[in-house]
This record gives structure tokens, sequence and C-alpha cells, in this order.
């Protein structure tokens, strides 16, 4: 027979060894990131030394959507060939031109410092920041990088945008004086916030119509700004942020500007904080490429956009996300336009409008073309060189958008 004071001692030590089971429950949390701004970098060759030659602090202005109660940076070296050091950064929304509201200027830190170096490949998240960002605001995004040998940037080179750089350490500084304005952001890649646990991003994955081409400069008409303005509208969808992840020249089988639209597909899309929905809008490039009239290469048919989007939709897929194709926008009348080309894309939009592999589709093709000449653009969509979008064409395509598709 057991003795009582034995079972009393089995019975505690069994309580301890139940008791971590429960410690889980009761752990917090972990903050729900959200990204509110976000752009695909390229890689820069630098072989004139414009970048890393002296101290030079850049000021890089964004248009976000999501606001949130924290925030926190993305800064990228991913195409560097040579470790990036950050001296400093710092937070702070616009008020106009280069100046910022220093009433709202936070510095940034990494890992409880004020500065890093981020290895060949790599990027680096900043640490939260107790910067309130409001939805629809200019953020500005300040940072030193002091003189260095850098042979290779890694920016988005279409920022359509006006941001500044300048020499020496200026982060704190409330404006630049005389400062160089810049049309592209070299080394920043995006902007998440803090948000409730509802809130989610929808990733806008493309090529030069989505990165907004032919729109007005500093205006934010593209078309994911047309959406992420719909979306802050509403009280029901006001949760949801829009990144941008057009780059212009893209394609979705072949590098060109960048790499196709496979190769960047983690990187641009499956690595953002919070990415819920997507919508692609790519292959026109492809199209006008392979079917050029006057020097056709890197030829594919329609059959082979139609599995390379697959497979882009099959990998979304895996990680919970909701895929949805855009028919693509006219193109007659472009330079690399041909007949042939013509049929394939409207094979390929044939198959967006009706594939079962697609969550669903937006008619971007619908919404900018003539409605007595559906192969071409309006007169008020065609941004002058039948390819690309005027900034009403891009209002239509913003507009055209079922926000039904963001409350499944």
């Amino acid at each position: 027979m057991i003795q009582r004071s034995r079972l009393v001692s089995l019975f505690a030590v069994s309580l301890l060894c139940i008791a971590p089971l429960a410690t889980p429950a009761t752990a917090a949390s972990p903050d729900h990131w959200v990204g509110t701004w976000a752009t695909s970098p390229v890689a820069l060759p630098n072989a004139d030394q414009k970048y890393g030659a002296e101290e030079t602090t850049y000021r890089e202005i964004v248009h976000i959507s999501l606001g949130g109660d924290s925030s926190r940076v993305i800064l990228t070296n991913e195409f560097g060939l040579d470790s990036l050091t950050i001296s400093a950064a710092s937070i702070a929304l616009r008020t106009k031109g280069n100046e910022v509201d220093v009433a709202t200027a936070h510095p940034l830190t990494f890992g409880g410092r004020p500065s890093i170096t981020i290895p060949p490949g790599a990027l680096a998240v900043s640490d939260p920041t107790g910067v309130k960002l409001p939805p629809l605001s200019d953020v500005a995004v300040s940072f030193v990088v002091p003189a260095q040998p850098i042979q290779q940037v890694t920016h988005h080179g279409f920022a359509n945008q006006t941001s500044y750089a300048a020499h020496g350490n200026l982060v704190g500084a409330k404006s630049l004086d005389t400062p160089t304005e810049i049309t592209n952001w070299p080394f920043l890649k995006g902007i998440d916030v803090r948000a409730d646990d509802k809130s989610a991003a929808i990733v806008a994955f493309g090529d030069s119509i989505t990165d907004g081409a032919r729109s007005t400069r500093d205006t934010n008409q593209r078309w994911p700004d047309i959406l992420a303005g719909r979306l802050q509208a509403d009280k029901k969808l006001h949760s949801l942020g829009v990144l941008n992840e057009g780059i212009g020249g893209n394609r979705v089988l072949h590098d060109v500007t960048g790499s196709s639209a496979l190769a960047r597909f983690d990187r641009d899309v499956l690595a953002q904080a919070g990415v819920k929905y997507l919508i692609i809008l790519e292959s026109i490039n492809d199209i006008g490429h392979a079917m050029d009239p006057t020097k056709p290469y890197d030829v594919v048919s329609a059959d082979d956009l139609i599995a390379g989007l697959s497979q882009l939709a099959t990998r979304a897929h895996t990680h919970g996300i909701k895929v949805y194709g855009a028919t693509l926008t006219p193109y007659v009348g472009a330079k690399y336009a041909s007949p042939g080309g013509e049929q394939m894309r409207q094979a390929v939009n044939q198959w967006i409008r009706t594939s079962n592999v697609l969550d669903g589709f937006v008619d971007f093709d619908k919404a900018a073309q003539d409605p007595a000449n559906p192969a071409v653009f309006s007169s008020t969509a065609d941004g002058g060189d039948h390819l690309h979008p005027s900034d009403a064409g891009y209002k239509a395509m913003g507009e055209s958008i079922d926000l039904k598709l963001f409350t499944k």
C-alpha cells in the first residue's frame, strides 16, 4: 500500500508536469502587422559610384494605404553585392515637398541600435515605432548612407513620386536645403503598420500598368491608389491595405526589367505582411515582345502564359491567399502590337474570365476599352501611347473593381 504522504508527493509532481502545458494559452498574442505600402526592388549597377561616394541623406516620400498605431520600415540590400551600412534613419509624416512634421518624427532602430549593416542579398526590418500613421497619408522615410563601396544598388526605378537626396547626415532636419530631386526609391522596400486582427493586405502584382506609367507624378493616381482610396471610404473594408508590386516592363516568363513574375513572386507577394488577396495584371509584355512585328524575341504562346499565371495562383493558394486575375487592357496601336498578339491577348483574357484556377476576376479590359471598338482604349482612358492608361483610365480601372471580392 502506498502511504498517504507519498500519494501527495506524486500528485504534486504530476501538477508540475502538467502546468507548463497551459503556459502558451496565457502567453501574449504577437502583434498583427500588415503592409500599408510596398514597392518591388530591382538591381541598378553603380559603376559611376553615384551611390556611396559620400555620406548622403535620402528622404523618400511614399503614400500609404492602411493606417495604424505603430509602424516599421523595411530597408533592402537584396540585389546588393556588398554589405550596405545605414548609419541613421527616421520616419515622419510629410507636410509638403521634403518638409516633415517634426512632432511626428521618430528615429528608427534595428534591434535597439540606431544603425545597421545589411548583408548582400538581405533586407532589414526596423523595430516598431510609436508613430501613428493616418490612412492615405504621405510619409517620409529618411536615412543616411555613409560613404562605402556599392557595386549594385537595390531600388525601384519608377517611383512616379519625387523624393530627395542631400549631402551629409540630415536625417533629423525638418527640411533639406537645396536637395537633389530623385524619382526612384533606392534601398526602401516597404512600410508595415500594426493593426487589428481583421486587417489584411491586397497585393497588386503586375507591370508598368500597375506601376502607374503615364499617370501624373506626385498625385497618386495609379489604379492601386484608386482602390486604396475606395477601401478607406468603405466602413466595412477600411482595414485593408494595398501594396503596389508593379515593375515597368515586367513579364511572366522571362526576365527583362527585374526578375520575371514567376521568379520574384515569393519576394514581392508571399513575403509581404498580412497578405490575404492578390490581383494579377501581367503578360502584355510577354505578348508584345513575342509577337512584335519587327523584332520578336522570347517567343511564347497563350498556353505558356496561362500555365505561368496558373502557377502564380497555385503558389498563392498554398499560402491561403485568394487570387483574382485582371484582364489585359487594350494595346492595338502600341509599338509592339500585332494581329497575332491581339489574338493572344484575347485568349488570355478569355481564360481569366472563365478559369476555375482563379477565385474571380477584375475586368480592366472592359473598364478601359472603347465600347465602339473594344480592341483599343477609349479616348479618355488612353495615356497617349495606346498601351498605358491616362489618369482617367487608371481611375476607371480602380473604380471597376468589385469591392465584394474582398469580403470573401
